[in-house]
């Protein structure tokens, strides 16, 4: 009888711990499918897809570029329509940086880099009129949040007709000291580590007495704008200021660089009603 009980004992021990191992096996499957960024706001996404921010995060955009195809140095209007997943207009966008929504245009080579304002008309449609500089491969990136939802980046590349300029190399500065007119700008960076925190310092100073400016006007609600995309265009970070009342020598940004790789930084300020853009290109490891 005792060994009976001895055996009967044993197997129940034996079943006990196989299904504690399943159970364990099965929590930290989870674990590893949430644990990283992407997983994880997949994961809430998927539990929450009846909320209006989960919608508000599957959207469309669409871009027209006039009639006739684009041509280098003529005036070119661009239509954007952003839609829900099922093809109805959003009608409802925030404000992000004093605009409903900010495009950026850069060539392929990321030569030419132009930051402008759609107007907007109503059931999802923003429009623009702009200049392209030269025959070349655009990419034209709208940033913008809907009502109820997060920041929303989408784009298009687009062939422009006309005499092509010379495909300048991007090559990261070996000084990051630029002149723009009457200003000289630094950048220094606290590290260029990609998935590592960053913080861009630009210091802005009078060119030819090297004293600090502390007068910044703010741009777009801020002390300044920052933009950087990789080398492939590919990678886009719209990067917020440390301090937005900054004034001056300095000026602060954080972001991080998702991966390596070489990326071109264009900073934006505004000093005595003028707004001044400084391009910078890093090697991010």
């Amino acid at each position: 009888m005792k060994k009976i009980m001895v055996t009967l004992l044993a197997i129940i021990a034996l079943s006990t711990l196989a299904a504690c191992g399943s159970s364990k096996g099965a929590m930290t499957a989870g674990d590893n499918h949430g644990s990283g960024h992407g997983a994880s706001h997949g994961q809430a996404s998927a539990g929450n897809t009846n909320s209006g921010a989960s919608a508000m995060d599957k959207l469309k955009a669409s871009f027209t570029f006039g009639d006739g195809g684009v041509n280098a140095n003529q005036d070119t209007e661009i239509t954007i329509q952003v839609t829900a997943e099922d093809g109805t207009p959003v009608k409802q966008f925030k404000e992000n940086h004093e605009k409903l929504m900010h495009l950026i245009v850069v060539s392929q080579d990321l030569s030419f880099f132009n930051h402008i304002h759609p107007d907007y008309q109503g059931n999802g449609k923003f429009t623009v009129k702009t200049r392209f500089p030269s025959g070349s491969k655009y990419k034209v990136i709208a940033d913008f949040i809907p009502d109820g939802g997060s920041n929303q980046t989408k784009s298009e590349w687009l062939q422009v007709k006309g005499q092509e300029a010379a495909i300048a190399e991007v090559l990261p500065d070996l000084n990051r000291i630029k002149q723009i007119g009457d200003k000289e700008v630094e950048l220094k960076l606290s590290g260029t580590k990609a998935k590592e925190e960053v913080t861009l310092t630009f210091n802005i100073r009078d060119a030819a007495t090297k004293k600090g400016i502390n007068n910044l006007q703010p741009y777009l609600g801020a002390v300044g704008h920052v933009v950087i995309l990789s080398k492939d265009a590919e990678q886009y970070l719209h990067v917020h200021p440390v301090d937005e009342k900054a004034s001056g020598p300095d000026a602060k940004f954080a972001t991080t660089f998702p991966q390596s790789g070489i990326y071109k930084i264009w900073g934006q300020f505004q000093h005595e009603g003028k707004v001044f853009t400084v391009p910078f290109v890093v090697d991010v490891k």
